[in-house]
């Protein structure tokens, strides 16, 4: 199983992101336009992208009633999107909402299980009594029995959601942190190759590309890392 490496916008400006797309070239095809970019500029910065011939994960996490979330996967089509995501906690009825709208326009809808930067301690404080990997899991198999194709989650529960999911469920694994790089505000992070060798598909990084003297070189190295 090969994985991608998707490089997260998490810039302020179209120039920014743009600068930074025509930097890395043909080294990087995937890019994750988040919160931080889409509400500054909304759908020109996913246009700009297809115009360059990139692929473009939105990620804007959507959770709400599910007729919302429905349109709003609808949307995100519309706009070009190629993947998008919701929360895995908004219930069953919203996971159903979005998998009928991914499968009305062919836009691929993961769901995001527990966010990289929460803990134990962290689930607990808004009462979710159980580790970060067993509410993973609940929230993974309740993805794939609505019927979405895959999951958000971090490169520490791969193994269990492939053993739970099949080796045909799609995982997108952020909290990828290349050997000395600084975690920031990620609590449950791994390495390209670790995360690679666990069976991602796919691995978000932003900062440690974005903040590199080199950011093409940066590239360079993690992709040379999943190949091995």
């Amino acid at each position: 199983m090969s994985t991608t490496l998707m490089v997260a916008l998490d810039v302020d400006s179209l120039a920014e992101a743009f600068a930074v797309v025509d930097r890395l070239g043909a080294e990087v095809s995937w890019y994750k336009v988040g919160k931080q970019l889409f509400t500054r500029l909304g759908p020109a910065v996913v246009q700009g992208l297809k115009d360059r011939g990139k692929k473009v994960f939105l990620d804007m996490k959507y959770h709400d009633i599910p007729n919302t979330v429905g349109q709003a996967v609808r949307s995100a089509a519309a706009i070009g999107a190629d993947l998008c995501n919701v929360h895995a906690s908004g219930g069953p009825a919203m996971l159903r909402a979005a998998a009928e709208a991914g499968h009305e326009t062919g836009l691929t809808v993961v769901a995001v299980t527990v966010l990289t930067s929460m803990d134990a301690a962290e689930l607990s404080a808004v009462g979710i009594a159980v580790t970060p990997a067993e509410q993973v899991l609940r929230l993974a198999t309740l993805t794939r029995d609505c019927g979405l194709p895959g999951v958000v989650c971090s490169a520490q529960e791969i193994g269990l959601i492939r053993d739970a999911c099949g080796s045909d469920f799609l995982l997108v694994v952020p909290g990828i942190r290349p050997a000395g790089a600084g975690k920031g505000d990620q609590k449950r992070v791994m390495t390209p190759s670790e995360a690679a060798q666990a069976g991602a598909q796919y691995i978000v990084v932003g900062r440690p590309i974005l903040a590199a003297d080199d950011p093409a070189a940066a590239a360079r190295a993690i992709n040379a890392e999943l190949r091995g």
